[in-house]
């Protein structure tokens, strides 16, 4: 088993499961069963927050996490977030106090709960002022829909803001070896106010694993053929730091997706890391890296092979990167 972290006041196991790719961006939903059952052997090796979000295969992610966790409620903290939505024009951000509420209620037939543990502003509407959107949440926690409430890739101006109408309990951002903006005033911020965090892609969108040396290799509609970092030139600039983590992972007997996993853990005992998978051998292989010691010598290598400045190309197209960072 795993141990136990707090987020906020949440108390979660120390690793959470990220369900986005069971049903959408890194190739097509191939074994709903086996999704299933990665959800299964997560909640026995001491996983118990499941993340998920309405627009995660525009809502059928809740819809099979609700099928997966029905009878196991009472042992699932249940995140799921609002606030991106679809349509013809590409991806839009809504935070009105009038879809928060109309989202948080489709989540809840979705997932066939009365309740949900963790619910996040997914991403912050530019043209409505987010006191009006946490508004709308803390009625939602009055009324007994929500239990706490979190916010992703949000400034720390945005994320004070936030938490002076209501008490913030997770930050989810994307931090990894790879994706370090967080750290210099998103995580002191975070810090200061007793809010947990909460990694999203930790293996660098599976890339810090190894597994990935060229698109070519990934299926059609697996969404980082279109991600900077893996494009062309990029993508040679960084396989060579995943080949120099990969040698000090030799040295540990463990890959290099877990000593990459096991650096995001180390960053405090308010950090939850979800690594995504649908099959159930790269689950137990995450979750093994949660129990991985590191001392402070590990910890320099690790930088000092992977440094910050060292990765080539940025997180996303620039219609995405507006959208995070509010």
């Amino acid at each position: 088993m795993i141990g136990t972290r707090r987020l906020g006041g949440l108390e979660v196991g120390a690793q959470g499961l990220g369900c986005m790719g069971m049903s959408q961006a890194y190739g097509v939903r191939d074994n709903e069963a086996e999704s299933i059952a990665t959800i299964h052997r997560a909640l026995e090796l001491g996983v118990t927050l499941l993340d998920t979000a309405d627009v995660y295969g525009d809502g059928a992610n809740e819809e099979l996490v609700g099928r997966a966790i029905a009878g196991n409620r009472d042992r699932v903290v249940l995140a799921t977030k609002f606030g991106i939505r679809r349509d013809d024009e590409g991806q839009q951000v809504r935070g009105d106090a009038a879809y928060v509420r109309q989202c948080a209620e489709r989540s809840l037939r979705r997932l066939n709960v009365d309740h949900i543990d963790l619910y996040y502003q997914h991403r912050v509407d530019p043209d409505v002022p987010v006191e009006e959107t946490w508004g709308a949440l803390s009625e939602l926690v009055a009324e007994g829909k929500v239990r706490y409430l979190g916010i992703s890739e949000a400034s720390a101006d945005t994320i004070r803001r936030a938490h002076a109408v209501h008490a913030v309990s997770a930050l989810q951002s994307e931090w990894s070896l790879w994706t370090r903006g967080i750290e210099d005033e998103v995580v002191p911020a975070c810090r200061e106010l007793g809010i947990g965090i909460v990694p999203f892609s930790p293996l660098g969108r599976g890339f810090l694993t190894g597994s990935i040396t060229t698109v070519d290799e990934l299926p059609a509609d697996d969404m980082r053929r279109n991600l900077p970092r893996f494009a062309g030139g990029n993508l040679d600039r960084n396989l060579r730091i995943v080949e120099a983590l990969r040698e000090l992972a030799e040295e540990k007997g463990v890959t290099a997706g877990q000593l990459a996993l096991a650096w995001v853990q180390h960053q405090g005992a308010d950090v939850v890391p979800i690594p995504g998978t649908k099959r159930r051998r790269y689950l137990e292989e995450n979750v093994a890296a949660a129990t991985l010691e590191l001392s402070g010598e590990d910890v320099e290598r690790i930088e000092a092979a992977v440094p910050a400045d060292a990765v080539a190309g940025e997180r996303y197209p620039a219609a995405l990167a507006r959208t995070v960072g509010r």
